[in-house]
């Protein structure tokens, strides 16, 4: 990594970091306190090593696909990046995911660009990523929606945000007159809708029908081998809850969170877990030792392993 990126990293980007990880671990110990201490402690020795294995087996399952998602946008932008360094650059935006402004995104697109990738590119990739996400997670909320219908407004919300992304990505022609219109204008917001068309320009290539296909197939496998790790949980907390519901409830929490607009989805994610669990008769411990549990193994391991990369990363092995 060179100087420009390490200095990216200094100032209030590493103080939002690191703040960010302890309010996250007060956050998680009060909520622990809150559901019983004692509870959730034995929920955890309950699932145990190998259940801890298990489950963190299957969030590197879903980083592995999301990676190879990643690599699959990078190559139809043009940029064909070996695996070891892309790798890298992917996980060390890992370390970001908590803090504000989606800066970690913004610290991966500077590390590509030393690799040859304009910031419209790498963006482009991460618009594609964050719309296949929320493609994924839908679906995956439409295997239990009918236990819950409640839940049917935050779901057509979230159907009704992809329709307009995907309307915007296949109109060629919408996006050059928002381009030629920002053009006959001057100040700061008129500059940043041209690079925001710019942007969803470069997105259009990673929509093509065939690819569209192959990333949503490989996003709804990733989420769903995490809400997979979720049922495990519930199942060996003696939570008498089946499957599709497993589903439901951790890919709800998931978008709930997303459109919380919190890094991370913090907080809003945990609280629609836990009144979902509860609601379904799982004691109020082991709802929470569950949310919190899964919530470890899933965003914060890979926190964890971002800043594993990041820290590597600033001690001069190059990505």
């Amino acid at each position: 990594m060179n100087t420009a990126s390490i200095t990216y990293m200094d100032g209030w980007r590493l103080k939002a970091l690191v703040l960010s990880v302890v309010a996250a671990t007060l956050g998680y110990l009060a909520f622990s306190l809150w559901g019983g201490w004692d509870e959730v402690v034995t929920a955890f020795i309950q699932i145990g090593i190998t259940g801890a294995g298990a489950v963190l087996a299957m969030s590197l399952v879903n980083y592995g696909l999301r990676f190879l998602r990643w690599q699959l946008y990078l190559s139809r932008l043009g940029h064909k990046l070996q695996p070891l360094p892309s790798a890298r650059i992917y996980l060390t935006g890992f370390a970001l995911t908590t803090t504000p402004g989606k800066a970690g995104e913004a610290f991966r697109g500077l590390l590509l660009k030393h690799h040859g990738v304009p910031y419209p590119a790498s963006f482009a990739a991460f618009i594609s990523e964050r719309l296949s996400d929320l493609v994924a997670i839908v679906v995956l909320t439409l295997i239990g929606l009918t236990q819950y219908p409640e839940a049917r407004g935050l779901v057509l919300v979230a159907i009704a945000a992809i329709a307009v992304v995907l309307i915007c990505l296949s109109s060629r022609h919408l996006l050059d007159r928002i381009h030629d219109w920002s053009l006959r204008h001057q100040g700061k917001v008129f500059s940043a809708i041209q690079h925001l068309v710019t942007m969803l320009n470069d997105a259009r290539r990673c929509h093509s029908p065939g690819l569209l296909a192959v990333a949503t197939v490989i996003s709804v496998i990733a989420w769903g081998a995490e809400a997979l790790a979720f049922h495990w949980v519930l199942q060996w907390l003696g939570a008498d809850l089946g499957l599709s519901f497993a589903f439901f409830v951790y890919a709800l929490s998931m978008l709930a969170g997303a459109l919380s607009f919190m890094p991370g989805g913090l907080g809003g994610a945990e609280a629609v877990m836990v009144s979902l669990l509860t609601l379904k008769g799982v004691p109020m411990p082991a709802a929470v030792a569950a949310t919190v549990f899964i919530r470890l193994a899933t965003l914060w391991f890979a926190v964890v392993i971002g800043l594993v990369a990041l820290i590597r990363s600033r001690h001069g092995e190059h990505v």
